[in-house]
């Protein structure tokens, strides 16, 4: 798992039985960025829903096939991550969906730089998501 701030974690495919930590370690919500039936040893959705509101957790289910991020998915990210109560991890198969998602929605009022600033400080490097940037 990776802090990107105080709001956001991302993190690679959690298991029902991780909820309970996670709910311990203080998160109020989970985004799930991945499709069910993408691997045969990944937990559906509906077992994490369950296991979500069985700790008192929000869910969401946003599933990204591949990195084909269409305006409508950055959008409803976006929305997901104003709507829903903080902290919030995000979740798929190696966390690089959903940080790919939180900078694409993030890039939209703060500097590509900046944006990218963070997600290399969690780890991820993305840039090659958005255009070259001035000076680099």
């Amino acid at each position: 798992m990776k802090a990107v701030n105080p709001d956001l974690s991302v993190a690679p495919q959690i298991q029902p039985e991780d909820v309970a930590v996670l709910a311990a370690q203080g998160f109020k919500s989970l985004i799930c960025n991945r499709p069910d039936g993408e691997a045969p040893d990944q937990p559906e959705f509906e077992a994490m829903k369950t296991a979500a509101a069985e700790q008192g957790l929000e869910i969401r289910y946003l599933p990204i096939v591949g990195g084909n991020f269409g305006a409508d998915d950055i959008e409803t990210f976006t929305q997901m991550m104003t709507d829903l109560p903080k902290p919030v991890l995000a979740y798929c198969r190696s966390g690089t969906r959903s940080i790919a998602l939180w900078a694409l929605s993030e890039a939209r009022s703060r500097p590509v730089a900046d944006v990218l600033a963070d997600t290399s400080a969690a780890g991820y490097n993305i840039a090659g998501l958005f255009p070259p940037q001035p000076g680099s």
